[in-house]
């Protein structure tokens, strides 16, 4: 794979804004004025996972948060600050949570190596890991603990992102809003739903239910 110097890139961006035109010559002027998607997509960092590509949808129609992993800690305003935005101002409809099979964070959460600042954020896949240590040690082979443990870490980050006061005001006022959570396959592009969706606060523990109301 040949690497790309920044000037090639740009030069790149020109090609593609061209082609997009020659496409739909109204395809840069309709975006300009009108964000309105649907869906909020939080994922991982990987470069290999394309948001709205892989889902086919359009330059627009995906507001997208990624970090290493899809995490969604309680204590980071950014990725808190993005559903907000996407909740109240973009009145999303969908939060999808999408990990990805093969995820080097899941991989470096497994092992006791330093990886500098990042073992810091890792800490919190750490935690599911050892929530989960048995079930997951019962797996022989190394890979297939590692996409398991992958789809225990969809599972939390969806109900973190269910327990945030932000959703629960939505569910309040009755919106429907339902968070989902997805496995991408780096090996054929399929996404697999994972089955862990939250839509009500009734579905969160009583201690997580917040009442917005005060």
């Amino acid at each position: 794979m040949h690497n790309k110097t920044p000037l090639e890139l740009l030069d790149m961006n020109k090609r593609w804004a061209a082609e997009r035109l020659s496409y739909d010559s109204d395809f840069f002027t309709s975006l300009v004025n009108v964000q309105k998607p649907d869906y909020l997509w939080i994922g991982c960092s990987d470069s290999r996972v394309p948001a709205n590509e892989i889902v086919g949808l359009k330059s627009g129609e995906m507001f997208v948060h990624r970090n290493i992993a899809n995490v969604v800690p309680h204590s980071d305003l950014n990725c808190l600050s993005v559903i907000q935005y996407a909740v109240e101002a973009l009145e999303v409809s969908h939060i999808i949570v999408v990990g990805h099979y093969g995820c080097g964070g899941i991989k470096a959460a497994m092992d006791q190596n330093h990886h500098g600042e990042i073992d810091n954020w890792l800490a919190h896949i750490k935690d599911i890991y050892r929530q989960n240590y048995e079930e997951i040690s019962a797996i022989s082979d190394r890979e297939r603990q590692a996409d398991r443990l992958c789809e225990l870490n969809v599972s939390t980050q969806v109900r973190n992102v269910a327990k945030t006061s932000v959703v629960q005001k939505a569910w309040k006022n009755g919106r429907k809003l339902k968070v989902h959570g997805w496995v991408y396959g780096l090996e054929d592009g399929i996404l697999h739903d994972l089955d862990v969706g939250v839509e009500s606060r009734e579905q969160l523990h009583t201690v997580f239910q917040i009442d917005t109301t005060r």
